[in-house]
């Protein structure tokens, strides 16, 4: 259980790192950059979070993100629509790791606001759960 806490508290803090960057309306380019990295690393710390949940409060021993998220839904953490836009997510994440493109990346910021409020819920749901 403390090893669960430290990974929501680091969640919660790349949350409010990533939130920083997420409410710039205009972003330059290189905010635009900031904003998919802090996306990356704030997604990583959510899902390891969210495993680590799984396995502690509920005994499911899940290894990848997307059977994270499917057995988040399984235990409401997820909504049917929010377990949908977060499989999405792990999609634009997976892209923002091997490659990098302009058109892509300007893509995936368009996401971000969206991608920042799943993981906001997801992290809110879990401690609310403990």
């Amino acid at each position: 259980m403390e090893r669960l806490q430290e990974r929501l508290t680091s969640a919660e803090k790349a949350l409010n790192a990533f939130y920083e960057l997420v409410i710039i309306e205009a972003p330059n380019s290189v905010e635009r950059d900031a904003s998919i990295q802090r996306f990356e690393f704030t997604f990583e710390a959510c899902w390891k979070a969210a495993k680590q949940f799984l396995y502690d409060i509920e005994g499911i021993d899940v290894g990848s993100p997307k059977g994270v998220i499917r057995s988040s839904r399984e235990i409401n953490l997820f909504t049917d629509e929010e377990a949908i836009q977060a499989l999405k997510m792990v999609d634009d994440r997976n892209l923002t790791v091997h490659t990098y493109n302009e058109e892509v990346s300007i893509k995936i910021h368009s996401n971000l606001k969206s991608h920042y409020s799943i993981l906001s819920s997801w992290v809110k749901r879990m401690t609310e759960k403990i």
